[in-house]
């Protein structure tokens, strides 16, 4: 398949208002199996975006406050404009949110492709209530992005006044959608809970090739000898351990990422204590 049949839809933040490596790596090995539209949610400079522009389409960085489904009406509405959602027989949303991939990513899209859905994503979490596909990696025949319902939708988001809220809106909403008129969509991972955030090595196994970010700083490092053992077999990990430094500190990470399996030990058990005190 040429790349040209996908487009990837990439929503971006960063709270320095820089592109940092992780990025880089995300966005070319992105363009390397498709084309890709990067809008990001903070202000950043022409000269820092050069870091991405040659492996882009299109790219813009103004502070909208409408979190990743801001950024994914930007670039899709740009696409549409642009009259290139017809071009593609794939269209991709994904964000930054989660650091990788950490292997080759081509064969994770051809499988989601084989699936013969609608929709396809790499994790379908299932909670009391709902079971959204999670919104950091989601894709779609072009017909759906052509529909009249999924134009609304996406032309409808707004600011809203918290990350929760626009989980509910529109993480859940799109899901929700999707069963309102009848879209098949598959997941190729499909969890229960916050196995996403709690077991990143488990998803590793079961094929997810990223890690969510917010891994690194969950249950108060509980999890560093999980990451560890993960970015042991990933050659991208260098460029996951500089990016995660410059966000969270190298005094942080060098912490987080013992080996030491008695302080590994120690953490998971305090976790616990601290849970339920």
């Amino acid at each position: 398949m040429s790349k040209q049949n996908r487009l990837f839809i990439f929503a971006g933040y960063n709270k320095n208002q820089y592109i940092d490596s992780a990025v880089v790596h995300y966005i070319s090995a992105l363009s390397k199996v498709g084309d890709v539209i990067a809008v990001f949610d903070c202000d950043i400079t022409k000269k820092e975006l050069t870091k991405i522009s040659r492996y882009c389409l299109y790219v813009s960085a103004k502070r909208h406050g409408e979190y990743d489904f801001g950024s994914y009406k930007r670039a899709y509405l740009f696409a549409k404009e642009n009259k290139l959602l017809s071009k593609y027989d794939f269209i991709y949303f994904v964000n930054d949110s989660v650091y990788g991939p950490i292997f080759d990513i081509k064969s994770v899209l051809e499988k989601l492709e084989s699936f013969g859905t609608d929709v396809f994503g790499i994790v379908q979490s299932t909670h009391k209530i709902y079971a959204p596909i999670e919104s950091w990696f989601f894709g779609m025949r072009n017909q759906i992005t052509k529909a009249k319902w999924f134009n609304d939708f996406i032309s409808s988001v707004k600011k809203q006044d918290s990350k929760e809220n626009v989980t509910i809106e529109y993480e859940n909403g799109f899901t929700d959608l999707l069963l309102k008129h009848n879209i098949s969509f598959k997941c190729l991972i499909k969890i229960h809970g916050r196995t996403t955030y709690n077991k990143p090595l488990k998803l590793f196994y079961m094929g997810n090739p990223f890690i969510k970010k917010n891994c690194f700083i969950r249950h108060n490092g509980a999890l560093g000898c999980q990451i560890s053992k993960l970015l042991s077999k990933t050659k991208f990990a260098d460029t996951i351990i500089e990016s995660a430094k410059a966000e969270y500190g190298k005094k942080y990470i060098d912490w987080f990422l013992t080996k030491n399996p008695i302080k590994c030990f120690c953490r998971g058990v305090k976790y616990i204590m601290d849970k339920k005190i």
